[in-house]
């Protein structure tokens, strides 16, 4: 029987596929991924969040003096979430 405390194993998510070729995507944790330019630059970080009506983008910058990350936008598509990321 499992118990309502047990913890299960985090989802590993597929790398999201983007239409753009001008950033690739680097894995940086189950849901988590750097993206980065043509010249290697990161220009901050798509997340997947489950949402009860689909699969969520979320764009993300991370802060280096707090340690944390900061939204930029969330979004149904995820080029649109790398797209928020350019600018």
């Amino acid at each position: 029987m499992t118990s309502l405390t047990e913890t299960h194993p985090a989802l590993l998510w597929e790398t999201p596929s983007l239409r753009s070729r001008s950033e690739h995507l680097d894995r940086a944790g189950d849901h988590l991924w750097r993206v980065v330019d043509a010249r290697g630059s990161i220009r901050g970080h798509l997340r997947v969040i489950a949402d009860p009506l689909g699969i969520r983008y979320r764009a993300e910058r991370l802060h280096l003096a707090s340690g944390a990350f900061r939204l930029v936008g969330e979004f149904w598509d995820a080029d649109d979430a790398v797209a928020a990321l350019r600018n």
